[in-house]
């Protein structure tokens, strides 16, 4: 059976807005992505992407070359997850979707296999937040973020404000459900990062689009209730993807 456009839209402003990005990417000769201006890494999870609609609202917080991305560019990736990723054939249909978008506003989507991180040291992880805070200041969000459970509250290292990516607004919720405090760290500098939650002590955990919750391995600083909150929020969030 034939799938027409029309059914795989609910409104007729959605279709119009994918045919036209299409063609738009369509009359573009001989495709090549130019130099990648964005990147994201997607967990999936049975040939879908579970928080495809939290990514999605955080794409749209996104900045490429200093610019927000069209209704038409967030539309495409919207309905080609929803529509193209389930009809694939992948090595890993719980890999990783990558979204790329150039310097120029051109996008591909490709999926491979996921990686669990090499190493959950605190140092670990606090590079990669530092490395994400680097990315947050050119494009508007951070994939990943680095957090610290202490006293049964979550401090995220971000600012007041700050647009947050998508499995870090499901981590937020999922501590407010519990009766958790959530607070912002409000970090400055990419150094700030560790410093304003190493003070604190606690369970640190990173919060990935890509990774989910990790939790760091055992240290001194956290209490058994601390490492509890974290490995609640790790559990939480893990179930999508099993």
């Amino acid at each position: 059976m034939t799938v027409r456009d029309e059914d795989l839209f609910s409104n007729p402003e959605d279709l119009r807005a994918y045919r036209e990005f299409c063609e738009t990417q369509q009359a573009v000769p001989d495709f090549q992505l130019d130099q990648p201006a964005l990147v994201c890494r997607w967990r999936m999870a049975r040939r879908q992407v579970p928080l495809l609609n939290r990514h999605i609202r955080a794409l749209s917080q996104r900045l490429v070359q200093g610019r927000p991305l069209t209704t038409n560019m967030l539309s495409w990736a919207k309905q080609h997850v929803e529509w193209s990723l389930a009809e694939g054939t992948y090595a890993d249909p719980n890999g990783v979707l990558m979204l790329v978008i150039d310097v120029n506003g051109n996008a591909a989507m490709t999926v491979g296999a996921y990686e669990p991180l090499a190493s959950t040291s605190h140092d670990a992880l606090c590079a990669r937040a530092e490395l994400a805070h680097a990315e947050q200041i050119e494009t508007g969000v951070a994939p990943e973020a680095l957090c610290c459970v202490k006293s049964g509250t979550l401090y995220v290292a971000a600012a007041e404000g700050e647009h947050l990516c998508g499995s870090m607004t499901l981590v937020e919720q999922l501590a407010a459900t519990r009766g958790y405090h959530v607070l912002r760290a409000t970090p400055g500098a990419a150094d700030d990062i560790v410093l304003s939650l190493n003070d604190l002590g606690g369970a640190h955990v990173l919060v990935s689009d890509e990774h989910g919750v990790v939790v760091e391995d055992a240290g001194q600083g956290d209490s058994a209730e601390d490492r509890s909150i974290a490995e609640f929020l790790a559990t939480g969030v893990s179930k999508l993807f099993s």
